[in-house]
């Protein structure tokens, strides 16, 4: 560990993580809360200290030690919000089935971090979504949720009363699939994973292979773009069950923050209904 008089190195970061994470669940959140918050001081630094340099010697090369330690507190920060997803949500890593938030926080090797399709999802940029995704074959299946209306073939079966009433269904080996109505007679049924997020037609051959692809947004709700004395903002138009409509602040200086913004709010207030409605911009 450095002297106290002397500033943190990324790797004297990182090891303060690792202890951070092995505390008792009472200190856990609030000290990786304040850890951080030093790693945002810690970047806005960095990024105060490259800019002066740029003034100081605009000829000088593009790639500075700075510039690494920007690198490696953006994995640190990456890796804060993968833990703190595992932590609260309950579910991880490489072939392990989903379980329930733990009391004490688990290990974590190497191969948990190279199969992480979580951890990967994240240090793409993407938001962590509040609820667990499909599994295929025990792990985490994120691309299913980003790959739009791409058809997927899997393996898949319904599981059905003694009168033949789809109950569920299984699909990739996850039997966490509800059948939320049967489309046609030719064995094609629309599913949902846990009630939550994007809704999916399954079709099952006769053969039995099986079809599965996400159904297109049903419903439509405009975000406005308003302005005033040059500032401008984003606001989501929600209905609300009393016939009132709420008003969405976005945080989001472009339409595509904007629409990521409303996806986000969407999966965290009405989980069902994420995935299934199409945002328009409406400029005000």
């Amino acid at each position: 560990m450095g002297q106290p008089d002397q500033a943190l190195d990324a790797d004297e970061l990182l090891a303060l993580a690792e202890r951070a994470a092995q505390l008792p669940a009472a200190d856990a959140e609030w000290v990786g809360r304040l850890f951080q918050e030093v790693l945002r001081a810690r970047s806005h630094e960095a990024e105060l200290l490259r800019q002066a340099a740029r003034v100081a010697e605009p000829d000088a090369a593009a790639t500075t030690d700075d510039d690494l330690d920007d690198r490696l507190l953006q994995v640190a920060f990456d890796t804060a919000e993968w833990l703190r997803t595992l932590w609260e949500v309950g579910y991880m890593g490489a072939g392990s089935f989903r379980s329930e938030p733990r009391s004490a926080f688990p290990s974590v090797d190497l191969e948990d971090i190279r199969r992480s399709s979580l951890f990967a999802r994240i240090r793409c940029g993407k938001h962590v979504l509040p609820f667990p995704p499909p599994t295929r074959h025990g792990v985490p299946w994120h691309a299913l949720l980003d790959s739009g209306e791409q058809t997927h073939a899997v393996a898949a079966e319904i599981i059905g009363d003694e009168s033949e009433t789809p109950l569920g269904a299984i699909i990739e080996g996850c039997p966490e699939w509800n059948v939320i109505r049967q489309t046609t007679e030719d064995q094609e049924y629309v599913v949902q994973h846990q009630g939550k997020g994007p809704t999916y037609r399954l079709h099952l051959a006769k053969d039995g292979a099986a079809q599965l692809r996400r159904e297109p947004p049903a419903s439509t709700r405009k975000i406005h773009l308003e302005g005033h004395s040059g500032f401008h903002r984003y606001t989501l138009e929600w209905p609300e069950g009393d016939g009132q409509t709420r008003c969405v602040t976005l945080r989001a200086a472009t339409w595509e923050r904007a629409e990521s913004e409303a996806e986000h709010w969407l999966a965290n207030t009405h989980p069902e209904m994420y995935g299934q409605i199409r945002f328009e911009k409406c400029d005000d």
